[in-house]
C-alpha cells in the first residue's frame, strides 16, 4: 500500500475539489490508487447529491450563448445567490449554455450531452458539482432558437458574469437584410422583452385557458348587465389583454408610441429586406419556484434556546 502523503492528497484535491479529509479517505480505501480514489469520491458526491435534491434551489444564472443564426438560454438554479458569484459555478453555467447551442437545446439533450473537455456528461458534471460546492443545484431549463437567415439577438439583464445574470432573453429574427441592423434591432427588441415579459408573439400564441380565464374574469365583473353588454365588454377588454401581453402588440419600450409589430415594418427600409419575428425565449431566474419563507430572527431565537 502506497503512504497516504500530503503531497498525494493535495494532488487528488486539486483534482476533484473534494474537502482535504474527503480527500485523505477516498486514497485510504483505494489503497493510494489517485484514480481509484477520483472514483470513489464520485461516488460519494452522488450519495451527498441526493440528500442535497429535495432543497430549494431557486437562485443561480440563466446564461445564453450565440452564434449568429441560433443561439440558446439556459437556467441552472442553486440554493443561495452567493453560488452566482463562484468561478466553478459560472464555469458550469457557461458551458451548459455552449452545449446547448450545439445541441438540440433541449433540456435532455444538454443534460445527456457530454461535457466539454471532460469523461462526464453534463448531469454527471453538475453532480459534481454539488459535492463540491455543498449545495442542491438544477438544470432547470434550456431552449435554442435558430433562423435560416438572420440573426437571434440575445440580452443578460442583471449580468453577473459575461453572458450570465437574473433574465436571459433569445430574440430570432429571420431575414435577408443588412445584419448589422438586425443585431442592433434585435438586442432593442430583447430587452423590450426582459423588461414588459410578453406572454407570446400573438394572440394565437395564448394558451386557451388563459384567454378562458381571463373572459371570466371580465365577465364576472359586469355580472347583472344585458348580455349583449358583457359581450362587448368582454371582446374589448380581450383586445386589451393582448395588446398588453402579446410581444407584437405592445408599445415598444424604448417609443411607446409604436407597437413592436409597427418597429420591425419600419426597420424594414432600413435593413434592406423584410422582417420576420419568429420568436423570443425569456428565462427570468428563478420565476415559477416556490421559495421557502423563513423567519430568520426567529431561527435566531431557536438556535440560541430561546421560545
Amino acid at each position: 500500500m502506497a503512504a497516504i502523503t500530503a503531497g498525494l492528497v493535495k494532488e487528488l484535491r486539486e483534482k476533484t475539489g473534494a474537502g482535504m479529509m474527503d480527500c485523505k479517505s477516498a486514497l485510504t480505501e483505494t489503497s493510494g490508487d489517485i484514480e481509484a480514489a477520483v472514483d470513489w469520491l464520485r461516488k460519494k458526491g452522488l450519495a451527498k447529491a441526493a440528500k442535497k435534491a429535495g432543497r430549494v434551489a431557486a437562485e443561480g444564472l440563466v446564461a445564453v450563448e450565440s452564434s449568429g443564426h441560433y443561439a440558446a438560454a439556459v437556467e441552472v438554479n442553486a440554493e443561495t445567490d452567493f453560488v452566482a458569484r463562484n468561478p466553478d459555478f459560472q464555469a458550469f453555467v457557461r458551458e451548459a449554455a455552449k452545449v446547448a447551442l450545439n445541441t438540440e437545446g433541449t433540456l435532455e439533450a444538454v443534460a445527456c450531452a457530454k461535457f466539454p473537455g471532460e469523461d462526464l456528461t453534463v448531469a454527471d458534471k453538475l453532480t459534481a458539482l454539488i459535492a463540491k460546492i455543498g449545495e442542491n443545484m438544477t438544470l432547470r431549463r434550456a431552449a435554442k432558437l435558430t433562423v435560416s437567415a438572420g440573426v437571434v439577438a440575445t440580452y443578460v439583464h442583471g449580468q453577473v458574469a459575461d453572458g450570465q445574470g437574473r433574465i436571459g432573453v433569445l430574440v430570432a429574427l429571420e431575414s435577408t437584410g443588412d445584419v448589422e441592423k438586425l443585431s442592433t434591432l434585435g438586442r432593442q427588441i430583447a430587452m423590450h422583452v426582459a423588461a414588459l415579459n410578453p406572454l407570446a408573439l400573438d394572440a394565437s400564441g395564448i394558451p386557451a385557458e388563459t384567454v378562458a380565464r381571463e373572459k371570466a374574469i371580465l365577465l364576472e365583473k359586469h355580472q347583472g348587465k344585458p348580455a349583449n353588454v358583457q359581450d362587448k365588454i368582454a371582446e374589448s377588454g380581450m383586445k386589451s389583454f393582448f395588446k398588453e401581453n402579446t410581444l407584437l402588440d405592445q408599445a415598444f419600450v424604448h417609443d411607446g408610441s409604436k407597437s413592436v409589430a409597427q418597429v420591425l415594418k419600419e426597420a424594414e427600409g432600413q435593413v434592406g429586406a423584410p422582417i420576420t419575428l419568429k420568436g423570443f425565449v425569456r428565462y427570468a431566474l428563478g420565476e415559477g419556484i416556490e421559495k421557502e419563507e423563513t423567519d430568520f430572527a426567529a431561527e435566531v431565537a431557536a438556535a440560541a434556546g430561546q421560545s
